[in-house]
């Protein structure tokens, strides 16, 4: 018989603004996820976090002690590469896609990128950093919109069709088949068939190692600047 106790995910937040800290706090807790450490400061949340190793951080950009004015991310950055299988979560106020590549890089497991304006929907909030934890991504729906905002569709895409691009669009948005089905209003067993033509049209080979998932949305990420 297993005896086994599921622990609650733990998190450690990064926010400046006390209010708004104590605000995710009293979520996250609320979810019954427990935040082992919290902080207004990129330096201490580093620190903190290399010693508590939570599950996931959720991490403000712009934090004291302001040296860059983007100490937050670089925090969150060095988090990724000293514990990568940590997820890290990033809330601010900026769209900025450029501020989502720094942060996903080459590996989209295990981030998320946030408005902060989505705090206020604690099912979506919540929801997000549990996916993150867990090594899923979450990239917000006004990124993913300025991700697609080209005119020009990148050589790598254009060989999608809508239909795949709406997908691809809603894969990099970190929704599940099932999620994708429901706000497409199609059966899971077309999007099924969709991301299988996507994997196909971009060349993403099943390999024992490779995520095509990841991989196919990475590349829908790095494109969109072109």
């Amino acid at each position: 018989m297993d005896t086994s106790v599921a622990h609650p995910i733990r998190v450690s937040v990064g926010e400046d603004d006390l209010l708004l800290r104590k605000g995710i706090v009293r979520v996250l807790g609320d979810a019954g996820l427990e935040v082992v450490a919290e902080t207004g400061d990129a330096a201490e949340l580093l620190n903190v976090t290399l010693a508590y190793r939570p599950d996931v951080a959720v991490v403000d950009i712009r934090m004291p002690p302001h040296d860059h004015g983007d100490d937050g991310l670089r925090a969150a950055i060095e988090l990724r590469h000293r514990l990568p299988e940590m997820g890290v979560m990033v809330l601010t106020q900026y769209d900025d896609p450029e501020y989502a590549l720094a942060l996903i890089n080459d590996r989209a497991e295990g981030a998320g990128y946030l408005l902060k304006e989505r705090v206020g929907d604690v099912h979506e909030f919540t929801e997000a950093v549990i996916r993150v934890a867990h090594g899923g991504s979450a990239l917000d729906p006004a990124i993913v919109a300025r991700m697609m905002r080209p005119r020009r569709v990148p050589e790598s895409l254009a060989r999608l069709t809508d239909r795949e691009l709406a997908v691809l669009k809603a894969m990099a948005g970190g929704q599940s088949n099932f999620g994708i089905a429901k706000t497409l209003l199609v059966s899971n067993a077309a999007v099924e068939k969709h991301v299988t033509s996507i994997f196909r049209k971009l060349d993403l080979a099943p390999e024992a190692t490779g995520h095509r998932r990841v991989q196919a949305v990475l590349r829908f990420f790095t494109t969109q600047g072109t």
